[in-house]
């Protein structure tokens, strides 16, 4: 018997799967004591109204430069409760692990995962492990689940932007699929490309604290990019939206390998970055409000709100043509999350 690897006795729910728990993933996800470790978590109560949102990751490669399947899973899911103005307070994790899986790997993506939520305030509180057979699953897939509080009644959702909001972005555009794209092929790209993977629950409080009602939307462009997100938002709200090409700040690094391989970075990933969807005459304030934080110090408005006609995204090009923005038919990039 390997005892580096992962067995299909592992997930059998016996002696296996209790050391396995009871001598890995508990101690580093969440060390919870034995006396505690129920068939479901005893949560709190707390003021305002509850978020609730789940999601999965199955990033291939699980190691990318800026971080690993494990940090993603907790980012994703914590950026996705900071989106509806929550403050995220509770993760669960589920593993589906493939039988051979090092468990020197899982070691570090449990650390991983484990940091990310520390730096984030949030706690591991509740989870489950499964083994399938080689070949019916890539190495390692998790489902994080999370619940946050809204102690506040700003309506922030994608169907609040109003005519004449300013359309702001935290930050470089297509970091994440373009990091995650180039190691998945062994592309030499260089060390100015790594994902811009991380939690964006203090800077969305940031920005909530600075303009308060003047902020109407907030969401983070993740598969499909930026120009996916926003034409959701468009017709999510019933408006019209124009982005500003000359605006829109990428990294030369990865506008270069966009260009090379005929990639539009608008339309790639990114998971550590936000639209704010802010009220024209609160703006500046938090767009200045953003660029103090270490996460929007690029940060750039983009765009503008008009009324009609509904559902339509333009692009003002750097040459002073409009050009419309539609979704992409199919994955540009898949599995980048």
């Amino acid at each position: 018997m390997n005892n580096d690897l992962i067995l299909l006795g592992h997930g059998s729910g016996g002696r296996l799967s209790h050391q396995l728990l009871e001598e890995l993933i508990i101690p580093i996800v969440s060390g919870t004591a034995a006396s505690g470790q129920n068939d479901a978590a005893l949560l709190d109560s707390v003021p305002g109204r509850l978020a609730y949102t789940t999601d999965s990751f199955v990033v291939d490669p699980i190691f990318f430069p800026g971080g690993t399947i494990g940090s993603l899973a907790v980012h994703g899911t914590v950026n996705d409760l900071a989106m509806m103005g929550a403050k995220p307070l509770w993760l669960s994790v589920g593993l589906i692990i493939e039988e051979g899986f090092s468990k020197a790997d899982l070691k570090t993506i449990l650390s991983d995962m484990r940091q990310a939520a520390d730096a984030a305030g949030v706690r591991i509180v509740t989870g489950d492990t499964k083994v399938v057979p080689r070949g019916k699953a890539d190495k390692i897939f998790i489902t994080t689940s999370g619940i946050g509080s809204i102690e506040h009644e700003l309506p922030i959702h994608g169907a609040n932007a109003h005519p004449g909001d300013a359309v702001i972005i935290s930050g470089t555009i297509g970091d994440h699929g373009i990091a995650v794209m180039a190691n998945r092929e062994g592309l030499e790209v260089g060390p100015d490309i790594i994902s811009d993977s991380a939690a964006l629950n203090d800077l969305a409080s940031v920005i909530i604290s600075a303009v308060g009602g003047s902020l109407h939307v907030l969401r983070d462009p993740t598969r499909g990019g930026v120009a996916t997100t926003i034409k959701e938002i468009a017709q999510q709200s019933g408006v019209s939206i124009t982005l500003l090409e000359e605006a829109l700040p990428v990294k030369p690094a990865v506008r270069g390998v966009c260009s090379i391989l005929g990639l539009d970075p608008l339309f790639v990933a990114n998971e550590g970055k936000l639209l704010a969807f802010v009220a024209r005459e609160a703006a500046e304030t938090a767009l200045a409000a953003i660029r103090k934080h270490p996460l929007g110090i690029n940060a750039a408005i983009i765009g503008t709100v008009e009324a009609s006609p509904a559902g339509r995204v333009r692009m003002e090009t750097t040459v002073g043509g409009l050009r419309a923005v539609e979704m992409l038919s199919g994955e540009q990039l898949p599995r980048i999350c």
